[in-house]
Order: C-alpha cells, then structure tokens, then sequence
C-alpha cells in the first residue's frame, strides 16, 4: 500500500525520472505548452513551479539553484529574460494542466500543461492584438484629409466639373465664361 507516499514514480528509477522532469521542465519553458500524460503533468507540475518562483528574484544563487535542476543554459536563460517578468505580479498556480482526451496507441489520459500568464485565450488581463486586414491609411478618419485642402485647390477640384457642361454652352458663350475665369 502507498498511504502517505506523495511521489508519483512515474515506473522509472529515480535517475531516470530527474532527467526525465528535467527534459519536461526544458520543454515547458522554452515552448510554453506541452502535451504529455496526465500522471506526468500533475508530477512536472510539481517539479517546476517552485523553479518558477525562484526565478521572480533574479540572483546568481537563484540561477544557479535552478540550473543545477533544469542543466540547460538556455532553458534558465529562457526562464530568467522572459518567463519571470511575466509571472513576477502571480502568488503562485503558474501552470495550468488542461485535459485532453486519451491517446490513440494505449489509451493513456493526455493532457497539455501551459504556463498560466502566456495563453491568450485564457488569460483576460492579455492586451489584445487589434487584428484587421485594412491598411492605416483607410483606417484614418476622412474628415481630416478634406480639412488639409487649401481653398485654392478646392478651386482647382471644382473647375473641371463647370468645364463639362461647358462643351454644351454654344461657342459665342463659351468665350465669355472663359473671360470670366482668367479675370479671378
């Protein structure tokens, strides 16, 4: 009977299953989302998220704590530069294991265990991408544009709408209308 055994053996030697959380932790920081079994979530979770703390304080005996469980530079570079300065405002609970069915070959409870703070869909305080497929320029309101024009080029626009009609004015009074524009 296992009455007060809190480790999750995982059927693996005890060397086997450091190196095997280890690689999981690696794979956690670096990706921000795995899938695995569920025995192996609940079990990362537990090896991961007091890593996760002691990165909030940025020192070289927290680096090194953490490196000697992880053993990967850029898995605590990783940790340190991105992951910590998101997680820094959270008391804790910085990974959330969501369930995800059973594995095809044998049947294995799976499930995806994600850094809280880097799913957007989840997370409400994420500051949304405004996705739109116009470009700036048409976003622009158009009230401003028509109130850059000066007064002269107004003048301009509007010249060639009264020329139009014009072709229609007989010839003796076409001259005048024409004399009428070179005096303004």
């Amino acid at each position: 009977m296992r009455h007060g055994k809190k480790i999750n053996h995982l059927g693996r030697t005890a060397s086997h299953r450091k190196a095997m959380l280890s690689n999981m932790a690696c794979s956690l920081i670096e990706h921000k989302r795995i899938n695995t079994t569920v025995a192996k979530a609940k079990a990362l979770r537990v090896y991961v998220e007091p890593l996760l703390t002691k990165s909030k304080e940025d020192t070289t005996h927290n680096r090194r704590t953490v490196f000697s469980y992880l053993q990967s530079k850029e898995a605590v570079a990783e940790l340190f530069r991105t992951v910590a300065p998101k997680i820094a405002e959270r008391n804790g609970g910085y990974t959330r294991i969501i369930k995800t069915g059973f594995r095809p070959g044998d049947a294995a409870d799976t499930a995806m265990i994600e850094l809280v703070d880097f799913n957007e869909l989840y997370n409400p305080n994420a500051e949304e991408k405004k996705a739109t497929r116009r470009s700036r320029r048409a976003a622009a309101p158009k009230k401003e544009a028509v109130a850059t024009i000066p007064a002269k080029e107004e003048a301009k626009a509007e010249e060639p709408v009264a020329e139009a009609p014009a072709a229609e004015i007989p010839a003796a009074e076409a001259t005048d209308a024409t004399e009428e524009k070179t005096e303004e």
